[in-house]
């Protein structure tokens, strides 16, 4: 048999059990013979307790599947098919700061909208850059599949910078479809939607049901206070009915911290002060799924996982990596390179939206122009973007001032500039290309 390596860095995360069910369910079409889960020496003994949960899982399953554990990121990627990365430098506790410092300005402290997305992306976009010169050194024909937030800044820092072939996924628009089935009683695959936007700020413009346009069924559902996109991480209040008929788009619901924004800066306050900001929570689910995690009698994949954000995002993960092992040619809904597929929006500016996925990777379907109620959001949203890469790569201040600045979220350049500098200050530690002498 054919070898099949895959390979996830960041395997000590308590998503890791995700991916291991998604492999194990598609194991007839995705025969993966070696799985490496990789880590920093930091998170070795998160990595072994997962580890541990994952061989017993695979056991369970009973797949002749080998999952190995290391900190030796050069050993796993030599000669790997497929890496997933699920990073976070800096560990919860730098999202913790990424929440706490914007909203002492009121402003929203959210880990991938505004300010705390800003700053994981000078994080994170420099690691995995290294990642990747080494995937183009050890395994040049591997594929990248990113799940890292924020995924859509992090997908257009590789396409930009480096020659590996990378696609960014999200769960979010597999949350918005779960939804829409759970509205008609109806199976997730009976439903297809057009999407169009950025990760974390898409829209559903046409809503099909085994084939029938049902979008105005649909957003009159969507009045009714049915069918709403309720992610996890997201605190759970809805917009207008006046709102949902004008609008007349399914949006994600990370767009109320646009449409909604002074009443969800309103809410993480109170948050803050009662039970803490998502990252404190997000602590206690980890510290809570690890301890599930040690118990050598289980060996599934727990129910407790669908209280993190990012849940059931192995079955995009999984279904994305078979699509292309297998060359499907299925549609996802994915983070790729524009490539005229929205003319509102440069060329290699990374999308989110709806692509067809073969052995060669993502094939964007054509949209066009983008209706003037979503257009402006999103172009200044992509601005905010683009400068953020460029500041990721350059440290270079000005850029990153202004990155903020532009930021609708953002309400003034001095509010931005009181942000940047403390957000600069308590991450030193992991942005040497603002700190170090150049």
């Amino acid at each position: 048999m054919k070898k099949l390596k895959v390979v996830t860095i960041g395997g000590g995360s308590s998503y890791t059990p995700e991916l291991i069910d998604g492999f194990i369910k598609r194991y007839d079409e995705l025969p993966v013979t070696d799985y490496y889960l990789v880590d920093i020496e930091k998170g070795k003994e998160k990595l072994e307790i997962v580890g541990n949960l994952a061989r017993r899982m695979v056991e369970k399953a009973g797949l002749p599947m080998k999952i190995h554990l290391t900190t030796d990121r050069e050993e796993a990627l030599k000669d790997a098919d497929f890496v997933t990365t699920q990073l976070r430098v800096g560990l919860l506790d730098a999202r913790i700061n990424d929440e706490k410092i914007p909203l002492k300005y009121n402003v929203l402290g959210q880990e991938t909208t505004g300010p705390g997305g800003f700053m994981k992306a000078q994080r994170t976009i420099p690691v995995l850059l290294d990642i990747c010169r080494d995937m183009e050194r050890l395994c040049p024909d591997a594929w990248l599949i990113n799940f890292t937030n924020p995924a859509g800044i992090v997908t257009e820092a590789i396409k930009k910078h480096s020659n590996t072939k990378t696609i960014g996924i999200c769960s979010g628009a597999n949350s918005m479809m779960m939804d829409i089935a759970k509205a008609y009683d109806a199976k997730k695959e009976d439903i297809y939607a057009r999407i169009i936007g950025l990760n974390h700020l898409i829209f559903a413009d046409k809503i099909f049901l085994k084939g029938n346009d049902v979008t105005d069924d649909f957003i009159e559902k969507l009045t009714l206070g049915l069918g709403s996109n309720s992610l996890k991480n997201i605190p759970n209040i809805g917009f207008s009915e006046k709102f949902t008929k004008a609008l007349h788009m399914y949006p994600i619901s990370y767009l109320k911290y646009f449409f909604l924004n002074r009443e969800m800066v309103e809410i993480a306050k109170k948050d803050e002060a009662e039970k803490g900001t998502r990252g404190e929570q997000t602590k206690e689910i980890e510290k809570n799924l690890f301890e599930l995690y040690k118990d050598e009698n289980l060996s599934v994949k727990p129910k407790e996982l669908e209280s993190r954000g990012g849940a059931y995002y192995s079955d995009t993960a999984c279904s994305i990596i078979s699509s292309i092992y297998n060359n499907k040619k299925e549609i996802h809904v994915v983070n790729t390179t524009n490539n005229g597929t929205v003319s509102d929006l440069p060329e290699n500016a990374v999308i989110e939206t709806n692509a067809m996925i073969d052995k060669d990777g993502a094939h964007p379907l054509v949209y066009g122009k983008l209706p003037a109620k979503i257009r402006g959001l999103i172009q200044s949203v992509k601005a905010y973007e683009e400068l953020t890469v460029e500041a990721a790569i350059t440290g270079d201040y000005n850029t990153a001032l202004l990155a903020l600045s532009i930021h609708p979220l953002v309400p003034s350049a001095d509010i931005a500039e009181s942000i940047l500098n403390e957000l600069l200050e308590v991450n030193k530690e992991y942005l040497p290309q603002y700190f170090t002498k150049k």
